[in-house]
């Protein structure tokens, strides 16, 4: 008998309402403490958080389709969680700095990273594939949970200068098992650093359900810290949004560390190398796709009397314009020569590094092409 069940796990009830916007039908639901944060949304604002979509879930699709055909070496999907990251980093400011992990391909997008330039990191051809300073980005990160601390670092930084930017650190739930995030919201609380952490609870920490690692809501880990903290429908983009917009001025006005769990659902694999039929069950996907954040906007704008088609036509044309060009860089995009190995290891000149190239490069010279 397993020590613990991995299918029947009793979640205590937590102490956080879950804000929700808009349900399934596409209905909007009035929101008292949230409401104020989407005055200022126009209906224009609203096609570009579905063409925004759109063109995010495509490149998804086309990501996970290059994979398959030998041009990246791994993916790791995103499909399901698109309000959560466009709903989220569309309420930053632009000099706000961002610290993703390794699935936050919507944010780095949204921020202006080139879908090609995001992948070729996925195909091996580049150790990052832009400059975070010229993006307020930093590069995803693969360690679980790290760029917590970094975040925590940088929000410490901003409350030293006298800044009005906020740190923000995206993680997923099998994250908050991790220590770094939790000792970066220790830190964050202590120095009430303008911090927010966003928490994309999409239900599985690659093969291990969230109950597992939670006996309570996410949201109430954070609490405990001193944190203010939301908990919202990750797959209603206008309750995400609102609620980034209401923890970003927390933080942005010197009140503190802020946290938001979006509840949201992985529905492809973990990454391209995981199946993840050997541990979850169809029916839980059924459900979820009742849920489409993607869906639920047209729904709600079609209840808004909008030119919907219209909104999807564009949608659909840039989405196809991003593939054909992802598709084009892709598949040219050359590999790497051997000595940029060892560039960028450092900032500024390195010698060891320097000597280190040049032993390997005269290494390689002795075999017969240089290869």
């Amino acid at each position: 008998m397993p020590i613990v069940s991995t299918q029947h796990m009793d979640v205590a009830a937590g102490s956080l309402p879950t804000h929700q916007l808009l349900n399934v039908d596409g209905k909007r639901i009035p929101d008292e403490e949230l409401d104020h944060h989407l005055k200022d949304l126009k209906e224009a604002d609203l096609a570009d958080f579905l063409r925004d979509m759109v063109v995010l879930r495509r490149m998804d699709n086309e990501a996970t389709a290059l994979q398959r055909q030998g041009q990246l070496g791994l993916w790791a999907p995103l499909l399901g969680q698109e309000a959560a990251q466009i709903g989220s980093v569309r309420a930053t400011n632009d000099d706000d700095f961002i610290f993703p992990s390794y699935r936050e391909h919507g944010v780095a997008w949204a921020r202006g990273v080139q879908a090609e330039d995001l992948l070729s990191v996925w195909r091996g051809a580049q150790a990052s594939g832009w400059d975070p300073n010229e993006v307020n980005i930093a590069c995803q990160q693969i360690v679980i949970g790290s760029q917590a601390l970094h975040a925590a670092g940088y929000g410490m930084g901003i409350k030293f200068d006298g800044g009005e930017q906020v740190s923000v650190a995206y993680f997923g739930d099998g994250a908050t098992s991790q220590g770094d995030v939790n000792e970066a919201m220790v830190f964050a609380a202590s120095y009430q650093a303008p911090v927010l952490f966003f928490c994309q609870n999409n239900q599985w920490a690659i093969s291990e359900p969230v109950a597992l690692q939670s006996r309570t809501n996410i949201a109430d880990r954070a609490h405990g810290f001193g944190l203010k903290t939301w908990r919202v429908d990750g797959n209603d983009i206008l309750a995400v949004y609102a609620a980034t917009k209401a923890a970003l001025a927390h933080a942005r006005h010197g009140l503190g560390p802020t946290f938001i769990e979006a509840v949201t659902y992985r529905m492809g694999s973990h990454t391209t190398a995981d199946d993840p039929t050997r541990y979850r069950k169809s029916e839980q996907l059924e459900e979820w796709k009742a849920k489409d954040p993607i869906d639920r906007l047209v729904k709600y704008l079609h209840e808004m009397g909008a030119d919907v088609q219209s909104y999807e036509q564009r949608a659909q044309n840039a989405a196809d314009e991003m593939a054909a060009k992802l598709r084009a860089a892709i598949t040219t995009m050359e590999d790497p020569k051997v000595e940029e190995l060892f560039t960028n290891v450092y900032a500024e000149p390195h010698e060891p590094t320097e000597r280190a190239a040049k032993n390997y490069l005269d290494y390689l010279a002795e075999f017969e092409g240089g290869e």
